[in-house]
């Protein structure tokens, strides 16, 4: 069996071929700067160079029919070998608890939730749409980065609002990262010799985009992110947690409208409004060289997350390990370092010759006697929201 992974963004594709036999990937590429004057088809073949193309792409259509010559070229798909199209979309609702097949009735209510998501869900359904035109005799599945956390308590998703708000609005706490916190606590209770359903983690996924996830017996009953992405730790170049009356003092200050303060927050707040850069490892630079902007803001990044590991170990009561992952998480050997120190009260100790060593794709870097495993894991979206899908079809398939 073979299955296509897409997640479509407003001008990019990103996706991934993978043999579910052995969970190989059989071709990875990115197809961006949809619609602009010049657009880059990048991929690559197991064992092979990176290749690149530079061409005019002017839509998705265009970019999905790139896409699929590609897969032939290269030999990577023969003729019906294509079993199944599995599709990243950020926000389910409270529609989808768990993947699903795409048919007329999932489009529509992908569609309806497009106000809560409006930066991200649009464009998913928009590959979505495409590739059931190009594409529609292949089964096609939607996987949601919230799905994982339908688990979350009453208490822990209902924000205190009049009740109105969340029955008719579905204003709550949804979460978002599901799919790579799902996978690596999969690979967390591997790696610890337990049943996922026995261990209780903290799992971290840091990267541009941010959020920590409490896990309880393999269940989220706790994370970071809310009714958008913008909620929970400092990221970026979204603000995370802030008093919910600085829209209004910036309203009435700077006479700033909703779309522009909304602007403010998401994209130019985080870490690039703190030191006017996003990329950690650019900011990391600019501290070594003296910066203090770039110190502040390395330091209020790890201070954030250090008061979310502390909340999330009051909610579980015991925790197995403490889960780093996504590209800052799994890299950046500074931050994990400042995020632990000073935790030994809660059972965390790192080993700095562990911390520094590389690692794939998965270790542990805590102390010998740290009674919670603090583990690095390579997180893998692609291949999870494949394995959802494979599975979504099994379910399906072996229905009376």
């Amino acid at each position: 069996m073979k299955i296509l992974v897409l997640n479509a963004g407003s001008s990019s594709i990103k996706y991934s071929l993978f043999a579910m036999a052995d969970q190989s990937t059989l071709l990875t590429g990115l197809i961006e700067r949809i619609g602009e004057s010049q657009s880059v088809h990048r991929f690559r073949l197991p064992g092979s160079e990176p290749q690149a193309t530079e061409k005019i792409i002017v839509n998705h259509q265009q970019a999905l029919q790139e896409l699929f010559d590609t897969l032939s070229a290269t030999g990577s798909i023969r003729e019906g070998e294509l079993s199944c199209i599995g599709h990243r979309v950020v926000h389910g609702g409270e529609y989808f608890r768990e993947p699903a097949l795409i048919d007329p009735d999932v489009v529509r209510k992908i569609a309806s939730l497009i106000p809560l998501a409006p930066l991200h869900n649009p464009a998913n359904l928009l590959g979505i749409k495409e590739s059931l035109r190009q594409m529609g005799d292949v089964p096609q599945v939607a996987v949601f980065d919230t799905a994982f956390h339908h688990s979350l308590p009453d208490y822990a998703y209902r924000y205190a609002l009049p009740n109105a708000l969340y029955k008719e609005q579905g204003v709550r706490r949804y979460g978002f990262h599901g799919t790579s916190h799902h996978y690596v606590a999969k690979q967390a209770a591997a790696f610890l010799g337990k049943a996922l359903e026995e261990v209780n983690l903290i799992t971290l996924h840091l990267g541009n985009g941010a959020s920590v996830t409490a896990i309880e017996n393999g269940n989220s009953i706790d994370t970071s992110m809310g009714m958008t992405p913008l909620e929970g730790l400092m990221m970026g170049t979204r603000c995370g947690d802030i008093d919910p009356a600085l829209h209004f003092y910036l309203s009435r200050t700077l006479n700033l409208s909703l779309d522009a303060i909304e602007n403010l927050l998401n994209k130019s707040s985080g870490c690039k409004g703190v030191c006017g850069e996003n990329d950690m490892r650019t900011i990391h630079q600019m501290a070594d060289a003296g910066n203090d902007h770039a110190r502040l803001a390395l330091a209020m990044y790890a201070y954030r997350i250090k008061k979310y590991i502390g909340a999330y170990f009051a909610v579980l009561g015991r925790v197995d390990a403490l889960v780093f992952t996504g590209g800052i998480g799994e890299n950046d050997h500074w931050l994990r370092q400042h995020c632990c120190s000073g935790l030994s009260a809660l059972g965390i100790a790192i080993d700095d010759e562990k911390n520094l060593a590389p690692f794939h794709p998965c270790a542990a870097i805590s102390s010998g006697d740290s009674p919670v495993k603090v583990l690095v894991i390579n997180t893998h979206e692609e291949l999870e929201i494949a394995i959802q899908a494979q599975t979504c079809l099994r379910q399906l398939n072996n229905k009376p």
